[in-house]
């Protein structure tokens, strides 16, 4: 026959697992809520800065070869227009950074049509981006009363 005495032994084993296991949810759902948002992006970061770092090479290199076409393949800069190379150089540069940071602006968030609510004619309001989804382009379609 059971006595009294397993009976607390064996409920309070199971109140030891039960806290165990409530426990380890605990630190289960923390390390879920902190530690994995961290890390998670950390393979797309690598491959990103990798990425960016190997076109940004690669960009170099072209314009390295424009400029050294420019100077040997054409005679006609020779003398005082020595000059001009570099300065076809500087300004494919900076046309291709101008694209590049417009690229880079023009992210998810502002890829939405703005679309301007405007006021009554003459007034004054100020133009407010609609935040909502976009209304349809579509021609309405005739209802089933028509």
């Amino acid at each position: 026959m059971a006595k009294f005495g397993d009976a607390f032994v064996a409920g309070r084993d199971r109140v030891r697992d039960a806290g165990g296991e409530s426990l380890q949810l605990v630190v289960d759902y923390v390390k879920q809520e902190t530690v994995e948002p961290i890390t998670s992006p950390k393979r797309f970061l690598t491959y990103g800065a990798l990425g960016s770092f190997l076109l940004g090479l690669g960009l170099m290199f072209y314009l390295i070869a424009i400029l050294r076409v420019l100077q040997e393949e054409t005679g006609v800069f020779q003398g005082n227009w020595s000059w001009v190379p570099y300065l076809i150089d500087a300004a494919v540069a900076i046309v291709v950074m101008f694209f590049v940071a417009q690229r880079i602006t023009a992210g998810p968030a502002t890829r939405r049509v703005a679309i301007s609510v405007v006021g009554p004619p003459g007034s004054e309001a100020p133009a407010v981006p609609h935040q909502g989804p976009l209304p349809s382009t579509e021609a309405p379609q005739p209802s089933e009363e028509d």
